[in-house]
């Protein structure tokens, strides 16, 4: 059976990058097939003292390697160097929050000798990996991502295969093979470059499975996970429509440069991206003229420059999308502040739209592009009323000096966290990250992705030396 290649370009100039094989369906079976046996042959599991032995040199040569992999991650994403440097930074913390959390947190003691049933025994919980764990990974974290779905499995002795984005394969790719450097062996994590949905969704949906971690479009990811074995866990990371509300005392000079980077951080192709604004009446006019001109000096282009803010986006089809769906908006009633229009390779002019249609695609679902809509509000109810209307409820903001409506606004969001005085794309790899209803299931961040790669294991020890403890 022949394995087709996949040509890995550039998003900016069309570059080849490199060529990768594609996983065919021997492949895929194969690669189950060794990390069920892997699984299932516990004798042969790798130890605590081996992982964190090998998650410490992968941080190791990772950080020796920094320079190379941001390089990598922003020719084959898009993503300008300076935030491809925040990534690879994030992605090496990342290895270290893995071996903190191996270090602090293990099983429990369960209380006995409390009741006559349980006299004379002592029981306690310890961790046992859940099982074979198959990743699906998005393009707009090559790396980061993937540290976060691969790095957890390594950490708690599950088997993992990665499959990354056939947009932005290459990270992944090199990640694995400093995990291979570092003394895994090869079995225990495997990556298949895969450019067939059918063979995709053999390999998600097959019952030697233990846990399914999927970042992606809600479509796809609703769909594999009702296609999953009986017993398989998952998680799924979805995206948003970002809401932050300005109170009339916001201090702008915090919130312009905050919602400037939560707007166009990446061109917008991040699952929190800001992308509504609700401005009190008193302060609309001149935030969002303030918002356009910080906007429209950003700088635009080659994604591997120092200089470079916004990059371009993933394909052309995504360009002329977020094109159509700003044409869309301005039609309904949006003025346009700044932006609005294509531009060369592949990049879209940041974008600021004033008072859109509540019913245009840009109010109601994740653009995904380099477009913020700002609206202005008089009444804070119906301001809240309008954000909270999505069944897609991730991050949110407010801004506002005053703690008593701060924490009040916290409360009304429909949201599973709320920043304040901070934008919507805030994020550290330790803390829980989740997108609720349709935009996701389970809770992200390294630590709480171990505990769901993780099974506890009770023992009872029943011993008459034990009664009275």
């Amino acid at each position: 059976m022949t394995s087709a290649t996949l040509d890995v370009r550039s998003p900016y100039n069309n570059e080849l990058l490199g060529s990768v094989k594609c996983a065919n369906s021997l492949d895929v079976d194969t690669a189950l097939k060794t990390a069920y046996e892997l699984f299932r042959s516990r004798r042969n599991w790798l130890s605590l003292t081996q992982r964190i032995e090998i998650l410490q040199k992968t941080a190791q040569i990772m950080g020796e390697r920094a320079d190379t992999l941001t390089l990598q991650a922003a020719r084959e994403g898009g993503k300008p160097l300076m935030d491809s440097r925040v990534e690879v930074r994030r992605a090496i913390q990342g290895i270290h929050c893995c071996i903190d959390s191996l270090r602090n947190e293990g099983g429990e003691v369960v209380p006995m000798n409390i009741t006559s049933a349980s006299v004379g025994r002592l029981a306690m919980t310890t961790k046992e990996p859940v099982g074979v764990v198959v990743a699906v990974s998005a393009f707009n974290h090559p790396l980061n991502l993937i540290v976060h779905q691969v790095a957890p499995a390594i950490a708690t002795g599950c088997p993992v295969i990665v499959k990354p984005a056939k947009d932005t394969p290459l990270s992944c790719l090199s990640f694995v093979e400093i995990l291979y450097e570092a003394g895994l062996p090869e079995s225990w994590c495997q990556a298949l470059v895969i450019d067939d949905h059918e063979l995709a969704e053999q390999l998600v949906t097959d019952e030697r499975l233990g846990f399914f971690s999927f970042i992606g479009s809600a479509s796809v990811g609703w769909m594999l996970r009702s296609k999953l074995a009986p017993g398989v866990r998952c998680a799924l990371e979805h995206g948003g429509v970002a809401p932050v509300i300005l109170l009339d005392d916001a201090d702008l000079s915090c919130a312009l440069p905050s919602l400037t980077k939560g707007s166009f951080y990446h061109a917008g192709q991040v699952c929190v991206s800001v992308q509504r604004i609700f401005v009190h009446q008193s302060i609309a006019e001149k935030f969002v003229a303030a918002l356009a001109k910080s906007a429209s000096q950003l700088r635009v282009g080659d994604p591997t420059l120092e200089s470079t803010e916004v990059g371009p986006l993933i394909r052309p089809a995504e360009q002329q999308r977020v094109n159509d769906w700003v044409q869309e908006a301005i039609k309904s009633g949006a003025d346009v502040l700044c932006g609005a229009k294509v531009s060369d390779h592949n990049c879209y002019m940041p974008t600021v739209l004033f008072n859109p249609s509540n019913d245009c695609k840009i109010s109601k679902q994740e653009i995904f592009g380099p477009v913020v809509a700002v609206y202005s509000y008089t009444d804070i109810d119906e301001a809240l009323r309008i954000a909270n209307r999505l069944n897609v409820p991730f991050q949110a903001a407010v801004f506002t000096q005053n703690i008593d409506n701060a924490i009040s606004i916290y409360r009304q969001f429909d949201a599973s966290a709320v920043m304040i005085n901070d934008h919507t794309a805030f994020r550290t790899d330790w803390m829980p990250f989740s997108g609720l209803r349709n935009a996701g299931l389970g809770v992200g961040g390294i630590s709480h992705t171990m505990r769901d790669m993780q099974v506890e294991k009770l023992l009872v020890l029943n011993s008459p030396k034990l009664i009275g403890l």
